[in-house]
């Protein structure tokens, strides 16, 4: 209950943690520290940007060899006369593999 009661700081409190900040730092070290937190913000952001940019691409490169997998099982079982239409990539490998199986027998 107590948690739900929480308020947020009000002008008082602020004033205080501003008197202590600048009690710990001084003045002259306040537009510094503000500088090196910002820096940190920046290097931060930059840094989640090129990992959701990285993610993206792998993303494409995925897609991009499940087209080729697909591509090749269609020319596969083209070649071994199965027809590729409407079927699954697990469908298509098992039938290519019976298809092979029977050859070898045959």
């Amino acid at each position: 209950m107590a948690f739900l009661e929480m308020q947020i700081l009000g002008t008082q409190e602020l004033i205080l943690i501003i008197v202590v900040v600048l009690l710990l730092f001084g003045a002259s070290k306040i537009p510094e520290l503000a500088r090196n937190l910002g820096r940190g913000v920046a290097e931060f952001k930059k840094a989640q940007k090129e990992a959701e940019m990285e993610l993206r691409d792998l993303e494409k490169d995925l897609k991009a060899s499940k087209e080729e997998k697909r591509k090749k099982l269609e020319k596969i079982a083209k070649d071994l006369g199965i027809n590729p239409e409407g079927k699954s990539d697990e469908e298509l490998l098992e039938e290519i593999n019976k298809a092979l199986s029977e050859s070898k027998k045959g």
